[in-house]
């Protein structure tokens, strides 16, 4: 059986294949924005550990994973907004606290600001959701054309730990990429010129700056995909935030550090 496949609801109108296990106070997980990524691929190492203390909810977002790809739709923060709304929705829940990574953060950031009701606290991780200069590897990242030897290159990009980049994993999210209607999907996301879309995944300052929300943003001192100024803004803008910054890691903070991630996210929504 294939992991990364979970339950389905209808979510705005789409079918949705996410991820919900554990008991508590849910926390809805929102993905990156990798070529091939699904939330199973993102939170492996994380959904487990969590659930033992929260009720963790992990959705593929639109356009990502085994959810549907409606024909004709315009990718952007409005469709991907809407979609996590009409997946409280169809859950029934009132409210929720958001984990983010990257893409996903900035997608918690603007759902935190369009319902600041329906959420409870948030931990953004290695986030996007303010303006900053592209990087190389996030340019690269996002213009992903399929193939094992860019695929391994990317992987190079994502960790700072080279023991967790092997042929074996980057063989495994080549095939995950090239998934009938992935790559397709994908490509439609973010065309080029690419700066376009960090700005449009940015919310308002003066927006961001009055979110009474606890936050929790995480980061890799080392990240090469989003830099570590967007996170400590973000920390700047944030009323009432936290800050940890990983050293000896990149990208990937949920699995080159996850035991101390999970332990954090655990500690900061189970907290008084």
């Amino acid at each position: 059986m294939n992991p990364e496949l979970g339950r389905t609801i209808v979510a705005n109108g789409i079918e949705t294949n996410y991820h919900d296990v554990g008991e508590g106070l849910p926390a809805l997980f929102i993905h990156g924005s990798g070529p091939g990524v699904s939330a199973w691929a993102n939170w492996r190492l994380n959904i487990g550990p969590v659930a033992e203390k929260l009720r963790v909810i992990a959705p593929d977002m639109v356009g990502f994973g085994f959810t549907e790809r409606p024909a004709g739709v315009r990718y952007g923060k409005a469709l991907w907004v809407a979609h996590l709304k009409g997946l409280l929705d169809a859950l029934g829940l009132e409210k929720v606290d958001l984990v983010g990574n990257s893409f996903g953060g900035g997608l918690a950031v603007a759902f935190a600001i369009q319902y600041p009701a329906r959420v409870r606290r948030m931990v953004l991780m290695g986030s996007v959701g303010v303006s900053f200069p592209i990087t190389k590897g996030l340019d690269d990242v996002w213009g992903y054309q399929p193939s094992f030897e860019t695929m391994r290159g990317l992987l190079d990009i994502f960790a700072y730990d080279r023991g967790l980049v092997n042929d074996e994993l980057a063989q495994l999210r080549y095939q995950a990429s090239i998934r009938p209607g992935f790559q397709e999907s994908f490509s439609a996301m973010f065309p080029a010129p690419r700066q376009r879309w960090v700005d449009e995944l940015a919310s308002s300052e003066d927006e961001i700056a009055k979110l009474p929300h606890k936050a929790l943003v995480v980061h890799g001192r080392e990240d090469k995909v989003i830099p570590r100024a967007a996170s400590l803004r973000l920390f700047e803008l944030l009323n009432d935030a936290e800050l940890h910054i990983f050293g000896r890691c990149g990208h990937w903070t949920q699995i080159e550090h996850a035991a101390r991630f999970n332990m954090l996210v655990r500690d900061f929504f189970t907290a008084p």
